[in-house]
């Protein structure tokens, strides 16, 4: 009986002493560390520029830009740009439900702006060129996309 608790105890002893063969070590990879200086300024100038480029489409579609840096009311102004309604901000606070309502919204506003749907999934995807795009380009703002004609279900 003591040779089994003695065979198990070294059993067990041995695989974990196999679990604790990982080396640490940061001396010569850059895991563990900060990103650098060149990351951050990078990182600032694209978010700069976004802020600048949704600044303009918001202003370009009659609203103060300021709305577009307030969150949640930015979202809520956009729906009113594409013609949605705003409860649908509600929409966008549901887990998967948001990714469809966000595109479908980015489709809208590409629309509003004379833009096609190939336009507006960029607006959805890739938001950090396409915003920018939108706001410093020769677009104008035609209205809303969606009428309230087109949202109304059909007259019996």
């Amino acid at each position: 009986m003591i040779s089994l608790i003695q065979l198990t105890q070294n059993l067990l002893a041995h695989n974990v002493t196999m679990l604790a063969q990982v080396e640490y070590s940061y001396s010569s990879s850059s895991q563990g560390q900060a990103p650098g200086p060149v990351f951050w300024i990078c990182w600032l100038a694209i978010m700069i520029l976004v802020i600048a480029g949704c600044w303009k489409v918001f202003t370009k579609a009659g609203h103060p830009g300021w709305v577009s840096i307030i969150p949640i009311y930015n979202v809520y102004i956009w729906c009113k740009i594409v013609g949605r309604p705003g409860w649908w901000v509600i929409l966008l606070l549901i887990p998967f439900v948001n990714f469809i309502i966000a595109i479908i919204l980015s489709i809208d506003l590409a629309k509003s702006f004379g833009k096609g749907v190939g336009f507006g999934f960029g607006l959805a995807l890739l938001g950090f060129i396409f915003w920018p795009i939108l706001g410093f380009g020769s677009a104008q703002y035609q209205g809303p996309a969606v009428t309230a004609v087109s949202q109304s279900p059909p007259a019996p």
